[in-house]
């Protein structure tokens, strides 16, 4: 799929590694309505800092984005750096710099090899071309194991609108935001008040449930461009069906990107659903899901394929939430290992062990206290987690 309007472009510039795509470019040739989520950790990175300034404006013409250094965490060098490399984007795209919105993706700490950008933007540059959506999304890897596009259209008005979407994430993953970056773009012809709330309700709902092992980096982000080239009726009402209609696309795109991260978590072997019903509130329900979702524990014993139950209610004691143990029922798909908070058989354990050795798990649990229920995806602790993430660096 293309979309019109939009360009893309991908290069090894070095930046880190030789021989290795690590700078990308989406560029789109007239000012976009653009939104964006930005890590809601306290540590903030240089380009994000230069990115939500910039942002106040709605609109876009580029993102400049690299793997193999973060640029967090780098002090006043490392902001310098920051609006160095955009400068050389805007000068070479011939845009006005408040135009390009950057983003960086490595290790925490080291500054940005300049260098390298000075002399990969005129190739960068000259490679635009409407076909080069997944080289870009290849570049900004890092531990994943596989590139993570999508694309979808729907019909609004009478008229085609058409988006394209990338992610990147491994490790790190956590609410809120998962440590990843995910940009999309389309042709829809929207107001940026409407953009904008269809993106933050769209991430809640995906990105902001997953978990691979509770860390939150410096670097989140999501940003979304529409240039408005797809001519359906202006979407310019939040509660309109038409807003519905793109909010329900987009959040769609953004659940299966969000899937594909924790299916491709560090390590991991398998995708596990953790389904809490019966709570009091919604709130309640995601906070206890999330606490059972990152424990340690938990992610050890699916990896062993270990029906460890005793260890899920245990992370629901701890969650923060009130409610009665002697309610709870939890199942492993569609087995109920627990009833009334206490184990059910030896046949349940059993067909339960059975179970977590398939690669896609559920953990359903009933509190039986309320309506209130939510869902966070996640997955195991293997052995290849730890070995990933000892010599990260190196």
């Amino acid at each position: 799929m293309r979309i019109e309007g939009f360009s893309s472009a991908a290069i090894a510039a070095g930046i880190k590694y030789k021989e290795r795509l690590d700078l990308g470019l989406i560029y789109s040739e007239e000012p976009a309505v653009t939104a964006g989520v930005f890590t809601t950790s306290q540590v903030v990175a240089a380009p994000l800092v230069v990115d939500m300034t910039r942002l106040k404006q709605g609109r876009a013409q580029a993102i400049l984005v690299n793997s193999g250094c973060a640029n967090a965490c780098t002090g006043a060098e490392g902001m310098k750096n920051c609006l160095a490399v955009s400068r050389l984007a805007a000068e070479r795209l011939q845009i006005d710099e408040g135009m390009v919105q950057l983003s960086s993706t490595g290790v925490i700490g080291e500054q940005l090899n300049v260098e390298a950008f000075e002399k990969g933007m005129p190739q960068l540059v000259d490679g635009l071309g409407p076909e080069n959506f997944e080289a870009v999304a290849e570049a900004i890897m890092t531990t994943d194991t596989c590139k993570k596009t999508v694309s979808r259209s729907l019909e609004i008005g009478g008229k085609t609108v058409s988006f394209m979407a990338m992610a990147k994430g491994s490790g790190m993953i956590m609410p809120n935001m998962a440590t990843m970056l995910a940009f999309v773009i389309t042709d829809a012809l929207i107001g940026f008040v409407e953009l904008n709330d269809a993106l933050k309700k769209a991430v809640d709902a995906t990105f902001n449930r997953i978990t691979v092992d509770g860390d939150t980096s410096t670097n989140d982000m999501v940003l979304i461009m529409a240039n408005g080239r797809a001519g359906n009726p202006w979407i310019e009402e939040i509660d309109s069906p038409d807003h519905a209609l793109f909010r329900s696309c987009l959040e769609d795109m953004l659940k299966e990107l969000a899937m594909m991260i924790v299916e491709d978590g560090e390590g991991a072997t398998k995708l596990i659903t953790v389904r809490v019903c019966g709570a009091r509130e919604q709130q309640e329900a995601l906070q206890i899901a999330r606490t059972v979702a990152n424990s340690s524990l938990v992610k050890t014993a699916f990896f062993g394929e270990d029906a460890n139950w005793g260890r899920i209610i245990a992370a629901m004691g701890r969650s923060g939430v009130k409610f009665n143990p002697d309610k709870v029922d939890i199942f492993f798909d569609e087995i109920r290992i627990v009833e009334n908070g206490v184990a059910t058989t030896t046949e349940a354990e059993a067909a339960a062990g059975e179970i977590l050795k398939n690669k896609k798990i559920l953990v359903a649990v009933d509190l039986k206290e309320g309506s209130g229920c939510e869902e966070v995806y996640t997955c195991d602790f293997s052995l290849d987690y730890v070995r990933i993430n000892a010599d990260y660096r190196s």
